[in-house]
């Protein structure tokens, strides 16, 4: 991808046209990952490529003032056949954006060119233009290569598209916004053999079934009732023929929370239920838990100040007040734990959800939230500026 930088409204939408017809999937993001940096430095920015091994960070100083700020958008694309038939629909086989990070690069870019014309600002503007949101933990992997120490800053934002909530309202979310998630892999070891002599056997598929059944009590009858989890099982394989007993069978769950300590409680639970019910079965066990996202938490000022910026700017009509905690998760998380910060939402409108083949980022959008960054920046970097 290369070409002259955008300018107008216009050239953004195809801009994010561009992106959205050549997607890359996660650490894979080099082609984008070098249109944002010579965007950037064409615009005044420092740049340094390859944090995180394919992440950007623009930084853009001006004036006396001493507080600094970061902006964050996510690049990578999802591993899903495009359906939507659009005339810039993904030219890469087997990989779309089909969670709108077309439109938060654009927006971001957008926001990162305005800011550095005007130049409305006093202190550290830093832009995170991050990898591998999707399931492969790219802000981790930027604070790893240490994002925060070779980039300081005294407050992280960022932003999401939200189809279902109104074409360009923005919602805020106060503490727990996003939930943790985690994957376990359980395998279920017996001992097989023929079908018709079950008596001969330690038949996994059956400890399997009354574990999916005792699994849902993990919620109903250990979580607090005021607290929230999900346990879903979403996978079971076991066996290859209808008249045979197999050795093993493998179930994969999601759990998720907006508790660190009911996260850890199920995590605990979990293991010894599995244990357990293969133990009274005359089978064996085997659980892996990996980590996945943690909790995602607003931080209760910068929140506020993100939802001032909205009411200053474009008025109380424009923020919606329905959105609830979502169980979705986001790796935008692992920022908030190293510094304080938010994570906003902005109405795709009525669009197909995220992670469908027929999701369509909402070009409409682009213009008032590319502005709502630069009003963000301005405000956050104003001469003078209190603490949020």
């Amino acid at each position: 991808m290369s070409g002259a930088a955008p300018v107008t409204d216009e050239d953004f939408v195809a801009l994010r046209h561009r992106l959205h017809a050549a997607p890359e999937l996660a650490y894979e993001e080099h082609e984008t990952s070098a249109l944002v940096a010579s965007y950037l430095s064409e615009w005044g920015y420092d740049v340094v490529t390859g944090v995180g091994r394919t992440g950007v960070v623009g930084t853009l100083r001006q004036g006396p003032g001493e507080r600094s700020l970061a902006l964050r958008a996510d690049m990578d694309a999802l591993p899903i056949e495009e359906a939507t038939g659009l005339a810039y629909a993904s030219r890469n086989p087997g990989k779309m954006h089909a969670c709108g990070h077309d439109g938060h690069t654009t927006i971001l870019l957008s926001a990162a060119r305005q800011l550095a014309a005007s130049r409305q600002f006093s202190g550290t503007l830093r832009v995170i233009f991050q990898p591998a949101e999707e399931n492969n933990s790219g802000a981790r992997t930027m604070i790893e290569d240490g994002l925060f120490e070779r980039f300081p800053v005294d407050a992280v934002f960022g932003l999401h598209n939200w189809p279902g909530i109104p074409t360009g309202q923005f919602a805020f979310l106060d503490g727990p916004a996003m939930a943790s998630v985690d994957l376990v892999i359980i395998k279920i070891h017996g001992r097989g053999g023929h079908g018709a002599k079950p008596h001969q056997t330690v038949d996994p598929v059956v400890v399997s079934a009354s574990l999916v059944m005792a699994l849902q009590t993990l919620v109903s009858r250990n979580v607090d009732p005021l607290e929230m989890a999900v346990v879903t099982v979403g996978s079971i394989h076991g066996g290859v023929a209808p008249n045979v007993i197999p050795d093993s069978v493998e179930l994969q769950l999601t759990v998720r929370t907006f508790n660190a300590a009911i996260r850890e409680q199920i995590r605990q639970r979990l293991t010894a239920l599995v244990e357990s019910q293969a133990a009274s079965f005359g089978a064996s066990a085997e659980v892996f838990y990996p980590r996945g996202y943690p909790v995602l938490v607003n931080h209760a000022a910068e929140t506020e100040f993100a939802r001032q910026v909205a009411r200053r700017h474009f008025g109380e009509g424009r923020i919606d007040t329905s959105l609830r905690p979502i169980t979705a998760s986001e790796d935008f998380a692992f920022m908030l734990e190293q510094r304080p910060g938010s994570y906003l939402f902005l109405g795709n409108g009525d669009s197909a959800d995220l992670h469908s083949p027929h999701y369509d980022f909402n070009d409409a959008i682009l213009p008032d939230a590319a502005r709502y960054w630069v009003q963000l920046a301005q405000d956050y970097l104003a001469t003078n500026a209190v603490a949020a």
